[in-house]
């Protein structure tokens, strides 16, 4: 693959993959000659030791050596001496061919060889091979040399000038402090040059200055060359750039020499009075950088800060106090080379202030305001400004004034009685609510006041009329009633409508609303919450339709005069909100194992109901119905619905392991949407967990022969203790198939000799034998049993107990507990022909009990014998004839019988 494919890798990457490959290669060709053990000497004057020095450049010859040709290979090679391997490893060395089979090895120059950082010392392995396969393989050790270097310094210093600034006027001290160090570790000793300068380097380093520095005196800048030299005389130079930072330390001085000014009053602001100037000396040929202030407490003037310009920032009025009686102005002004903590030098001038005619009349106050309901009525006198204006100059006609200019938006409703009386009267009435009014509230106006003498100074009189809002209607609602929709899901605080309300008062009144009657429920007094500034209207709990269907309240809406009511409804719509809750919704209990496929479990039955779904709307799903054991009839379309066994257990071929199966069903109310409302619709859930324990086939074995009877019932859990009871088990079950196979053979003697003949008469009048007497022995043995589990009977309904490990059962008593009790052991004998025989019956194994479920339901049925019904303590008894079926034993129990 070509190394352009990979040309997002670096460059260094691809040279890495290379120098390995070829390595890899070279190691290989190494390894070859091993094997083949087919070396033969070809390189001359290795092995060998060489000595380099550190920091030696590229190409610098290491070592020189031959290689001897053999006479087959007519002294050509086919691979060049090559160094096949380094320790350590290192790419410091190459070999280069000098001609006539002669070969150097040199240094590469990467890395360069340092003593003090890297190994010492490199073996390096030579291969070679001729043409004639035969190879040779040699050592060079390659020692490096330490070399006496030149000292090196650290820091900014080893790249660069070093720039260090210094302040003037500070004291003779440590400056700086220059970092060299020896490769050797040898001690430096440091010299500067030139030694003019008012600077001194110590042996280790430290550059001290020798006197306080004066900016304004000395030079600005110095270059002092450091030399660091170690003991054998090697040094290296590096140069320091000192700068000598100005700092301030001289004041500055003006330079304007007149003190006293002229100007007249009445000068605008800005008008320049005079442009101090002054210098400071730290500044030298520079343009200085002062900042000028006033220092007396003065009101009329300003000085620029930066350029010392004085001008006028205030009016000047010659005719009031102070300058009414002192009209020169003096004031202190300072010049600082710093705005804070600088020098400084302060110099006072005068400004004479020059009289003219400038006062205009005065008002006080020149603004008035008045306060007048609306629809006033015309011609009513407002203001009367003379009493409130006058001019101080001194003389007339100086201080002879009129009123005149009565304008301002609406001044056509107001007018001047006279110019000289000053006197504001009312020409019309205002009404707000008029269309033709513009709606104003406040009128703004304004009169000139003004003097009658040249140069006839004025001024304004500023005059507020604000008419005020008289409350003349009662609030109207947008309608008179209101009626809204609102889900029953809808979320407390959702805003569920808007009542609006105005009047037709100008400017608009401020309208509050609020809830003055109803919306109330039974849990809430107030259900529903209506913002008082804007008539939103809030539900503050959750609406429900099966509960409420309407709420009514009435809302009022009120001008803080005036109020005014409309009527609310608000309709519930119904949304699919409850859940389907069930009974039971919980229940636990216990199948037997055998139970029949379809049959109704444990006569479970689950009852649904939902406030606000068709009772067809249900549908049920079961979780955790492992093997789909399970099911419910019917599925969907009813609210009732029974637990139906769907697929038999099957813990024999290992298809089920489970004996608890804990149920969940899912309850929905979706069956009557179709598949595109369920998308679209709310669709809620309900659940019933049902906790079923599936129970072994009690092991009850019951054998009937004619005649004979023999029941054993195991309902017990023995103890590991318990030795002996293995020993009567076996003893018991071989009487059993004694006893069994005397009485079979007997019977098939029997039904042989009454067999009749084709025409119905027997074959042999043999004398009729008298039957033997039979006699049933009962022996009773208490086991240590422990029923620590019931279940419901799913064909009676009966309730039994059962033992969980063994599977024993019995029928539990309307009256008596869930307790540990004593077992039943059967033992039967029977007597014929003088003969005794005694067997003991035993519960058989589960292979004995597998292979008896197989036997066909016929061979199953019992002989025309008596029958047995159960007695107490669950033993059965002979049944007598007319004797009803019995239906009292547990189905398992019950197919024994059968």
């Amino acid at each position: 693959m070509p190394w352009s494919s990979f040309s997002w890798h670096p460059e260094d990457t691809k040279d890495r993959v290379v120098k390995t490959m070829k390595s890899t290669f070279l190691l290989f060709i190494l390894l070859g000659v091993v094997v083949s053990g087919r070396r033969t000497p070809l390189l001359r004057g290795l092995p060998a030791t060489s000595t380099v020095e550190e920091n030696a450049p590229a190409g610098v010859s290491v070592y020189t050596f031959n290689v001897t040709g053999s006479p087959l290979s007519s002294g050509v090679v086919a691979i060049h001496p090559t160094i096949v391997n380094s320790n350590p490893l290192t790419e410091a060395f190459a070999i280069v061919s000098t001609g006539d089979l002669v070969y150097r090895v040199v240094t590469t120059g990467n890395p360069i060889l340092d003593y003090e950082t890297m190994p010492k010392r490199f073996d390096l392995q030579i291969f070679v091979e001729d043409t004639a396969g035969r190879t040779d393989l040699n050592t060079l050790t390659v020692q490096v040399a330490d070399k006496n270097e030149r000292p090196v310094f650290w820091g900014n210093m080893a790249i660069q000038t070093v720039r260090i600034y210094v302040l003037e006027g500070m004291p003779p001290g440590l400056i700086y402090r220059v970092n060299a160090t020896d490769p050797e570790n040898s001690e430096l000793k440091y010299s500067p040059l030139p030694e003019s300068v008012p600077f001194q380097v110590l042996e280790n380093g430290d550059i001290f200055s020798r006197k306080k520095i004066d900016y304004e005196k000395d030079p600005h800048c110095y270059f002092l060359n450091i030399t660091a030299t170690d003991p054998e005389g090697l040094n290296s130079t590096r140069t320091v750039n000192i700068n000598i930072i100005n700092i301030d330390d001289e004041s500055p001085y003006f330079t304007t020499k007149q003190r006293i000014y002229r100007i007249p009053e009445e000068q605008s602001p800005g008008t320049v009075v005079a442009n101090i100037t002054a210098k400071d000396p730290d500044d030298e040929d520079s343009p200085s950088r002062l900042f000028y202030s006033i220092q007396s407490s003065d009101t009329y003037f300003s000085i620029n800060p930066s350029t010392g310009v004085l001008q006028v920032s205030g009016r000047i009025d010659r005719d009031v106090l102070p300058l009414q009686l002192h009209p020169n102005v003096s004031m202190i002004i300072r010049v600082e080379d710093s705005p804070r903590v600088g020098h400084s030098s302060e110099m006072e001038i005068t400004v004479i202030i020059g009289d003219i005619n400038d006062n205009p009349p005065e008002c006080n106050p020149s603004t008035f305001r008045k306060e007048i309901n609306e629809n006033t009525t015309a011609g009513i006198v407002l203001l009367d400004l003379r009493n409130s204006c006058k001019d101080i100059d001194v003389d007339p006609p100086n201080n002879l004034f009129s009123f005149t200019g009565l304008s301002g938006f609406g001044s056509n409703n107001f007018a001047l009685e006279s110019a000289e009386s000053g006197r504001l009267v009312m020409t019309e009435s205002i009404d707000l609510e008029n269309p033709s009014n513009p709606g104003v509230e406040v009128y703004s106006l304004t009169v000139r006041v003004q003097d009658i003498a040249s140069p006839n100074y004025s001024n304004t009189i500023y005059i507020y009329i604000r008419i005020k809002p008289v409350n003349e209607f009662f609030p109207v609602f947008s309608s008179p009633s209101y009626e809204f929709y609102v889900p029953e899901i809808t979320k407390v605080g959702s805003t569920i409508g808007k009542v609006t309300a105005s009047d037709a008062d100008w400017p608009p009144s401020v309208i509050t609303y609020s809830i003055i009657a109803g919306g109330g429920t039974k849990d809430y007094t107030n259900a529903f919450w209506i913002s008082p500034i804007n008539g939103d209207v809030k539900i503050l709990e959750r609406l429900d339709y099966e509960t409420t269907q309407k709420h009514f309240f009435t809302v009022q809406a009120s001008d803080q005069e005036k109020t005014a009511t409309a009527s609310v409804t608000v309709n519930v719509l119904e949304v699919n909100d409850e859940e389907p809750i069930c009974s039971p919704n919980f229940y636990s209990f216990q199948i037997p194992v055998s139970l029949a496929v379809g049959t109704n479990v444990n006569g479970f039955r689950i009852q649904c109901q939902d406030r606000d779904s068709d009772p067809r709307s249900f549908r049920y799903f079961i979780e955790g119905n492992v093997n789909n054991h399970f099911t419910f009839s019917p599925v969907a379309g009813s609210n009732t619905s029974q637990l139906i066994l769907a697929s038999p257990f099957d813990y024999e071929s290992g298809l089920d392991t489970k004996w608890i199966y804990r149920l969940r069903v899912y309850i929905t109310d979706d069956n009557l949407l179709s598949v595109k409302n369920k998308a679209t619709h709310l669709v809620k859930t309900g659940t019933v967990t049902l906790s079923i324990r599936v129970i072994p086939n009690p092991t009850t074995v019951t054998t009937t022969t004619p005649g004979f009877t023999v029941v054993t019932k195991k309902e017990n859990l023995y103890l590991d203790s318990a030795w002996y009871v293995p020993f009567v088990t076996t003893l018991g079950s071989l009487l059993l198939l004694g006893l069994l196979g005397h009485l079979l053979a007997r019977w098939l003697c029997a039904r042989c000799l009454s067999a009749p003949q084709a025409d119905g008469t027997p074959l042999i009048n043999a004398p009729e034998k008298k039957k033997p007497k039979k006699e049933v022995a009962l022996e009773m043995i208490k086991l240590n049993t422990v029923f620590d589990g019931e279940a419901r009977d799913p064909v009676t309904g009966k309730m039994y107990e059962f033992n969980t490990q063994s599977g024993a059962r019995r029928w539990k008593k309307s009256n008596e507990p869930l307790q540990p009790t004593a077992d039943l052991q059967v033992r039967s004998s029977a007597t014929g022909d003088g003969d005794q025989e005694t067997d003991r019956a035993e519960v058989p194994s589960k292979k004995e009990t597998s292979e008896k479920r197989k036997e066909p339901r016929e061979a199953a049925r019992p002989s025309a014998g008596p029958s047995l019904s159960p007695g107490q303590d669950g033993l059965e008894v002979p049944k007598q004839k007319g004797e009803p079926e019995d239906r009292e034993l547990p189905s398992s129990a019950q197919q024994h019988r059968h």
